[in-house]
């Protein structure tokens, strides 16, 4: 199954853009990951059929040495046929002269097998560097804000763990170098590049490298202020409520948003929502029915025009 089409494995036409190939791919990766299907072989061979179809289709120049018939589904190399002799050559060369429009061997190596091929002093060995593979891992939020370590799935169905930088971005590519295929001939191994996928947190958004969150606040916090806990990525931290704060005020949470590379943070922004009781109050409600600035307000004053 992996040397099936990719187009076919991916469920995609030929003219998918980049966008679409990747919303296939993590559609079907999320479906058939190993970890969701244990002892699911056929889920598993799926599994590895998408990561391949998704390694040549993913990488634009891969994709177009694929449908340039270059390489195969596999990715291997297809063997170049008629550009090493001279065209309409006429007859059978008589001479080592009549060679001179060929490739050289070190030409013909990288030709057949890519970047990293080395022919040795006796021209019988030759050393090249592993290919690249390409991986998807999808991690949660707070795993891209603060950092950490998860294991991704191989497509030939090995683990390698994966340190998460702290502030990693959705769509950032994390190399690792000489995870890749192994070379031949002595040469290194390719390299590891997994493409990073980051799910939505049930309370807070990303803004560069701020965090923000709704906050909810009862009546009393709102009108009387106080000091309320608050939870961010970095931890609970204490912050003061103004008095008579309204909803959509915002507070600032210095040093509690993203964590960068080089250790500080960015910061958190927490906006105010007042929420009532879920059940009614009958003493709330007789304060209102006497509260006479409440019946003069008109929050909505303005919006006709």
């Amino acid at each position: 199954m992996v040397n099936e089409d990719p187009y076919d494995v991916l469920g995609v036409k030929r003219d998918a853009s980049a966008e679409d190939i990747r919303k296939a791919y993590r559609k079907l990766a999320r479906k058939l990951h190993p970890d969701l299907n244990p002892g699911d072989k056929a889920a598993e061979e799926k599994f590895k059929a998408v990561s391949a179809a998704n390694d040549i289709l993913g990488d634009a120049d891969k994709r177009a040495r694929f449908d340039r018939g270059e390489i195969d589904a596999a990715g291997n190399e297809r063997p170049p046929q008629q550009q090493y002799y001279r065209d309409h050559a006429g007859g059978a060369y008589a001479s080592d002269a009549g060679f001179a429009d060929m490739m050289d061997e070190d030409e013909l190596l990288g030709a057949l097998f890519g970047r990293g091929a080395r022919r040795s002093r006796g021209g019988a060995q030759f050393r090249m560097q592993g290919g690249d593979i390409h991986a998807r891992l999808d991690i949660e939020f707070l795993d891209a804000v603060n950092g950490g370590t998860r294991r991704v799935t191989l497509p030939d169905g090995s683990t390698v763990d994966v340190t998460i930088p702290p502030g990693t971005r959705e769509g950032q590519v994390l190399r690792l170098r000489g995870k890749g295929s192994p070379g031949i001939g002595g040469g290194p191994a390719g390299d590891l590049l997994v493409e990073i996928g980051i799910g939505e947190h049930r309370h807070y958004t990303r803004r560069d490298d701020d965090i923000l969150l709704d906050l909810p606040v009862t009546l009393t916090e709102a009108v009387l202020g106080g000091k309320i806990e608050v939870p961010t990525p970095a931890g609970a931290v204490m912050v003061t409520v103004p008095k008579g704060s309204n909803t959509g005020t915002v507070l600032r949470l210095k040093g509690r948003g993203v964590k960068r590379r080089d250790g500080t943070r960015g910061d958190a922004f927490a906006t105010l929502r007042i929420v009532l009781p879920d059940a009614p109050d009958a003493e709330l409600e007789a304060f209102v029915e006497g509260w006479k600035a409440g019946r003069a307000q008109n929050p909505r004053e303005g919006m006709e025009s």
